[in-house]
């Protein structure tokens, strides 16, 4: 846990730990897709709001990925996060450091997992959008 005066930031355990938080801050999550270890290193959070009715779809694209990421140097761990009180899902990836991170953006693995991004068989491009607002990305680095 760290915490700096407004935030306190809660990285799983995989146990409850109890922490004095008001509830209007809180946002939970169960883990919906885990894969390797969350500890020290360059974590980065994708938040994408999903609508409602675009749930099951979104949560069957992540469950079917290729799951490559995992073989790429310097990944850590993933975790696919389910929102349990809003619309927001968390993608969190753990790399080692910033640069392997920035190396799998520009890798034929990448690529791949990313391949139908703006095409008819995205999930992005379908209509009506499950996307009601754009997602948004957040790092940070977790020292051991």
């Amino acid at each position: 846990m760290h915490h700096n005066g407004e935030t306190r930031y809660v990285m799983e355990i995989d146990e409850i730990l109890p922490v004095d938080i008001p509830s209007e801050n809180t946002f939970r999550y169960e883990t919906l897709d885990s894969s390797g270890v969350i500890g020290g290193g360059f974590a980065v959070l994708n938040n994408i709001p999903v609508t409602a009715d675009g749930r099951s779809a979104f949560e069957a694209r992540f469950m079917n990925r290729a799951r490559k990421v995992e073989d790429e140097p310097g990944f850590v761990g993933i975790r696919v996060l389910r929102p349990l009180d809003d619309d927001t899902y968390v993608i969190l990836t753990l790399w080692d450091a910033e640069e392997n991170f920035t190396a799998w953006q520009e890798s034929q693995a990448y690529s791949h997992a990313h391949r139908k991004r703006k095409t008819e068989e995205g999930i992005d491009v379908q209509q009506p959008s499950i996307f009601p607002r754009p997602s948004f990305v957040k790092t940070y680095v977790i020292e051991n």
